[in-house]
């Protein structure tokens, strides 16, 4: 029979009902304290402008994914009991639980307290592991969500490495763990592939050299990912090993959660997320990686990891652990499947871990084609994202409408050139009226969701990558399509007419959507003008208003004029919609500025160059046809 408190206690002697109560009492305070500790950390605000906001709980989960079979296996994972509770008073700035701010009126500690050493990185430490990321002031937001992710996932023992003193404050005064990595940094997005990206790819591997010999595992990660589920007790499966690394692999080698096959996977090993144990071969390797990128500034980091790696690859550890020998013939190395551990295209466009009903664990943000702006919206797009409340509230309220697909564009004939373009360009051209509609009402547009028949890539394809599972037609990211980091770009009024600002396609779907805005909608039914009912008015009913199609500037501003106080805005169709503007002068800046909206597909195989523009006013051009540059002359956007 279990231990049951104070049973036949009147029986006992004394001393033993003493004990009884003593413990009794004991656990009643630990559990005060651990759940004060819980409530303490989550009413912390870890996203506010200032470092003296007041606090507001902590933002909800956003992870909604399919669950699937991969449990972990080998490892009983408990819970680790609760150290002796400290004063706050004496908690430092390494010790204090994430998100909780600075003691008001505290001053920010000198430079010296930030420096990485191993006492420091000790006092975040959790079972031998660190999780570690770094970046500078232009990734600020993706930090915060790197962090939050894990925070909420139950992980703390992370820390973030700051390229710049900006950063480092900012994070410090938001209650996040940071050290200092003495780069001295632009505080600017620096771009993929220029001189300062490279930059960063050496401190990354500066970075793990000099943590390594701290004796702890070091699960090292790229800002632009976001975890989904702990990922500790899946990596302590493979006790083995000494590298545990991410790739680039796109064709699916398993259908559970094991390993990736070695043999199998013919693409890079992504260094955005490796976990790498402190073995001597795993020094050796982040030693010599070190040197190769200092003694020649042209290597790119990852290029040069790969080619330590691949100096040998093979045999098998064994044969069930999924483990390799690779590098000099002693390192174990084992590939993290991309189906759980996913890349930009195993997630957002095959929606693997979907399809094989697995779970994810991480999605980094790569093959994808608009910058820093495209991974941001990706994120965005798939609710993991945490942006400030101003973002949902926009001054001005948002548009939306409701796209309008024959089934014939989505779904009838062959996947080709011309159907796909076909079904972009009908949801372009509504989008487009969608576009002009909200810069003449000063409204941000939500995105519908885009559809496409075809992947995009940086090479010749048929059509979808050979031998994955990428399903036809799927829901693609808008970068496939537009240019985001464009339509996110301050372009000068003068010359493109105002801005417009975006949202994504599940913007109105996120957790973080404040009631007062969805509470604040206006749908707008389109109708023939002269039907019953279509009069032009802003006398409102229970299923919102009627307004008639093509219908001009005047009468969108004389309508809609009185609905500026509602949040949301709804038509039913972009079909028609709108006539156009007045003032040609604004049409012509329209004109110009949402021309640059809209990017390429590539690429056609046996053709250079195999790129086809998209283009904004396809409709206006008779006997447009989706087709390569076919002169040097003709290579360039139609604008």
């Amino acid at each position: 029979m279990g231990w049951i408190p104070f049973h036949d206690s009147a029986n006992s002697k004394p001393l033993f009902f003493t004990i009884y109560a003593t413990v009794i009492v004991g656990v009643v305070f630990s559990s005060f304290y651990v759940f004060s500790a819980i409530y303490s950390a989550d009413s912390s605000t870890w996203f506010s402008s200032s470092s003296s906001s007041s606090s507001s709980s902590s933002a909800p989960s956003l992870v909604h994914v399919d669950q699937g079979p991969n449990v972990s296996r080998g490892t009983n994972w408990v819970a680790v009991p609760v150290p002796p509770l400290k004063s706050h008073k004496y908690l430092n700035m390494s010790t204090r639980p994430i998100w909780e701010l600075p003691p008001s009126g505290e001053k920010m500690p000198s430079l010296k307290a930030f420096r990485l050493t191993q006492t420091l990185v000790a006092q975040r430490v959790k079972d031998n592991v660190i999780i570690v990321t770094f970046g500078n002031y232009a990734f600020m937001d993706f930090i915060l969500t790197w962090v939050k992710h894990l925070t909420d996932l139950g992980v703390s023992n992370l820390f973030v490495g700051a390229m710049d003193i900006k950063l480092l404050e900012a994070l410090y005064w938001k209650g996040v763990p940071v050290f200092d990595m003495g780069s001295h940094m632009s505080t600017i997005d620096v771009g993929w592939g220029t001189p300062t990206f490279h930059k960063m790819g050496r401190e990354k591997v500066i970075l793990i050299d000099a943590l390594l010999p701290f004796g702890y595992e070091l699960l090292m990660c790229d800002t632009d990912m976001v975890w989904l589920k702990n990922p500790l007790p899946y990596l302590a499966r493979f006790p083995g090993a000494d590298v545990l690394t991410s790739t680039d692999q796109v064709v699916p080698t398993v259908v559970d959660d094991s390993l990736d096959i070695w043999q199998q996977v013919g693409s890079a090993f992504n260094i955005g997320i490796f976990h790498w144990r402190p073995t001597e071969s795993a020094k050796k390797l982040a030693r010599e990686w070190k040197e190769m990128l200092l003694a020649d500034d042209k290597i790119w980091d990852q290029n040069g990891f790969n080619d330590l790696i691949r100096r040998q690859l093979g045999p098998s550890v064994d044969e069930d652990s999924g483990l390799a020998y690779a590098y000099d013939g002693n390192l174990k190395l084992g590939l993290l499947p991309a189906s759980i551990f996913c890349s930009g295209h195993t997630f957002f466009v095959q929606s693997m871990y979907q399809q094989l009903r697995l779970e994810p664990y991480a999605v980094h943000t790569t093959f994808q084609y608009a910058g820093t702006e495209g991974k941001r919206h990706r994120l965005r797009e798939a609710k993991i994202f945490y942006d400030p409340p101003e973002y949902y509230d926009s001054p001005g309220g948002f548009l939306t409408f409701k796209p309008s697909i024959p089934k014939r564009l989505l779904l009838d004939g062959e996947h080709n050139l011309e159907s796909h373009f076909a079904l972009i360009n009908y949801q372009m051209k509504q989008i487009r009226t969608a576009l002009a509609i909200a810069s003449l009402l000063k409204r941000t547009l939500v995105m519908p969701p885009l559809w496409c028949r075809l992947d995009r890539l940086w090479f010749p394809h048929p059509g979808i990558l050979e031998g994955s599972i990428t399903k036809q037609p799927f829901l693609c990211p808008l970068d496939h399509v537009f240019e985001v980091n464009v339509m996110l770009k301050e372009l000068p009024e003068e010359e493109f007419g105002p801005g417009i600002n975006i949202r994504e396609y599940s913007f109105f779907d996120h957790p973080l959507m404040p009631k007062q805005v969805k509470d604040s909608w206006l749908d707008v039914q389109l109708c023939r003008e002269g039907s019953p009912g279509c009069n032009v008015t802003n006398n409102t009913s229970s299923l919102g208003i009627r307004f008639p199609k093509h219908s001009n500037e005047e009468t969108f501003k004389s309508v809609f004029s009185s609905f500026k106080d509602v949040k949301v805005i709804q038509f039913s169709s972009m079909q028609d919609a709108f006539h156009g503007f007045s003032d040609k002068k604004m049409e012509e800046k329209f004109r110009k500025r949402v021309k640059r909206y809209v990017g390429i597909w590539c690429c056609v195989k046996d053709n250079a160059p195999g790129h086809i523009y998209y283009d904004m006013y396809w409709d206006e051009k008779p006997n447009w046809k989706p087709i390569p540059p076919q002169t040097p002359e003709d290579d360039h956007p139609p604008w």
